[in-house]
């Protein structure tokens, strides 16, 4: 080689293992699905839950709070108080450099009563680096809250090779915003639900394997590790529908022709022929779901209102993510509220199989009736 010749740029390490990359998907995971307003507060609530992660307590600089440019930094620690966050009015002292103790009461609990974000000593710590350094990276300079969260959440579930698919966590406001994280340079191609960080963005990724990696990517296996259902073709959607039951089917091909929701027939048939997930919430989804409910009573007849005027014009029930998006809830929660509107008879379906929310029997008794069923009686 010359001695002019310009010797290779050295590859960025990666910050994160593959299990630090899962635990970080977790702590964004676990901040989506709380009950705040605003990307602020959501933004607030990572910083502060990775500090606070081991105990319950932590310690933040107010410097640290300035440097993520909240839009309204008192009301997302207004937000954040209301959930029981022990915030000290220092945090947002902009002369304080002394670092503020903050409080969470729902991470102060042991590994053996379910905690939100079980992470050890070594993991805490690079988690809370990773979010430091990938929120000081030159594209995000001068950008919202709503896109410093979408970044943590793109790197998060990026692969090795830079690949991913937008989380269905993701917050809207997120996604608002990705057109601006192509143009600032994060981001090297967005294209439907699929990714592409720019290549400077290597060493901040979470190294979640992806379907468009190489095929000689090694395999993973573990927590990180997505499942995805295989495709169904086009035969073995007619075959299924020929040996499902006629109330199954008839609900099915009503979703598949209905020209309101004009739902693609590939996502059609993955829903009915895969297997719902009916597992307990995590403890951190639960206590997001309970602060949610104070806030909004009457939310049982609200849902039942809202899919009995959605089946009179689809001809079929809405899916989970159809109602809660109709009734502005919020898309992580979509799971919980809805088996629980089940469970207390505001709602009812037919086990296991999507499309078919239809009013229960304690909206009957409100008077809430499907069209064909009000017209008997």
């Amino acid at each position: 080689m010359s001695k002019h010749a310009a010797l290779p740029a050295p590859v960025a390490s990666f910050l994160l293992t593959i299990p630090q990359g899962h635990a970080a998907r977790c702590l964004l995971s676990y901040a989506a699905a709380l009950p705040l307003s605003s990307p602020d507060a959501q933004l607030l609530a990572v910083v502060i839950a990775i500090r606070a992660a081991r105990g319950g307590t932590g310690r933040i600089t107010a410097a640290a709070v300035r440097a993520l440019r909240l839009d309204d930094a008192d009301r997302a620690a207004a937000d954040l108080r209301a959930l029981g966050w022990q915030l000290p009015d220092l945090l947002l002292d902009p002369s304080a450099d002394t670092p503020a103790l903050v409080t969470v009461p729902a991470l102060a609990v042991g590994p053996d009563e379910g905690h939100p974000l079980p992470l050890g000593k070594d993991p805490r710590s690079r988690v809370s680096g990773w979010t430091a350094r990938t929120l000081a990276v030159s594209p995000l300079a001068g950008t919202s809250p709503a896109a410093q969260l979408a970044a943590l959440f793109l790197a998060a579930h990026a692969s090795n090779h830079l690949n991913g698919t937008l989380p269905d966590d993701l917050p809207q406001p997120c996604r608002d915003c990705l057109p601006g994280l192509m143009t600032s340079g994060f981001l090297a191609h967005l294209g439907g639900d699929r990714y592409r960080l720019d290549s400077s963005m290597r060493n901040v990724v979470g190294r979640l394997p992806h379907r468009a990696d190489p095929k000689d990517s090694p395999p993973r296996k573990g927590p990180w590790k997505v499942p995805r259902p295989a495709r169904t073709t086009k035969a073995e959607w007619a075959q299924w529908k020929q040996e499902a039951r006629p109330t199954v089917r008839q609900n099915a091909e009503a979703v598949e022709r209905c020209t309101v929701c004009r739902l693609p027939r590939a996502q059609v048939a993955a829903a009915f022929t895969s297997t719902r997930y009916t597992g307990k919430a995590p403890r951190h989804v639960r206590d997001a779901y309970d602060a949610w409910k104070e806030h909004h009573p009457g939310h049982g007849l609200q849902a039942a209102q809202a899919t009995a005027l959605f089946r009179a014009r689809h001809r079929h029930g809405p899916s989970y993510g159809q109602l809660c998006s109709s009734l502005g809830w919020p898309r992580t929660l979509r799971g919980i509220i809805v088996q629980r509107l089940l469970a207390d008879g505001w709602l009812a379906e037919i086990s296991s199989v999507p499309w078919t929310l239809r009013p229960g029997d304690t909206a009957a008794a409100h008077g809430i009736l499907l069209q064909s069923r009000a017209a008997r009686e």
